[in-house]
């Protein structure tokens, strides 16, 4: 399965910063139930492999894949534990390297249009805005889609529930990617009713 491919599943891949191993699965699972089957799980808690190989053993609904990848060694680290895909805030040429020798769906992060051409010669065409608030956000992405037509984000980065309807109505926007989904006092209270009940909210957002 290809970015695109995996992009294409629903409107926002939830951004998930999970602290406790435990709440892996049954967060996979309400996201899921919701309608919101690719997960990102970041590499920022010492949880975030173990529950990458969670949910990619016990909820195959789920296309789990690993967020805030920053080196080859992260990359194969979540490849190991069973990541579909991996995105970074940014991109490094040994990262992109890494990525196409292990054939790694990946989505790389830009904010500037030289980045974004950077990354075209290297054949990608979804590409990650991050952080979309600070980089210019829909402004950013309506300007640039004039001068790199072929090209398709991700914007990721103080997108919530009330900007990521016109952030996906925009030609150049593929999907959005969002913590809101997974909120910290739902998820500590486990209280999974609340997430699937916003996933299902994510669900039915409209693209072009």
């Amino acid at each position: 399965m290809d970015m695109a491919t995996i992009a294409a599943l629903a409107p926002v891949v939830p951004v998930l910063t999970i602290e406790r191993v435990g709440d892996a699965v049954p967060l996979a699972r309400a996201l899921v139930r919701g309608g919101i089957p690719a997960l990102e799980v970041t590499l920022r808690t010492e949880a975030a492999l173990e529950a990458i190989a969670r949910i990619a053993a016990e909820v195959p609904e789920a296309v789990v894949g690993a967020g805030t990848v920053r080196s080859p060694q992260q990359l194969e680290a979540a490849r190991g534990a069973g990541a579909r895909f991996a995105v970074s805030p940014g991109c490094t040429a040994t990262l992109l390297q890494a990525a196409r020798e292990t054939g790694t769906a990946f989505l790389p992060g830009v904010q500037t249009v030289s980045e974004a051409m950077a990354l075209a010669d290297w054949g990608y065409r979804l590409l990650k805005l991050f952080p979309a608030d600070a980089a210019g956000g829909m402004r950013w992405l309506q300007a640039v889609r004039g001068p790199l037509p072929e090209l398709q984000f991700c914007p990721t980065g103080g997108v919530g529930a009330d900007t990521a309807p016109a952030f996906l109505l925009l030609a150049n926007v593929a999907c959005v990617g969002g913590s809101w989904l997974a909120p910290r006092d739902a998820v500590a209270a486990g209280d999974w009713e609340r997430i699937e009940r916003l996933a299902a909210q994510a669900a039915t957002l409209k693209r072009p």
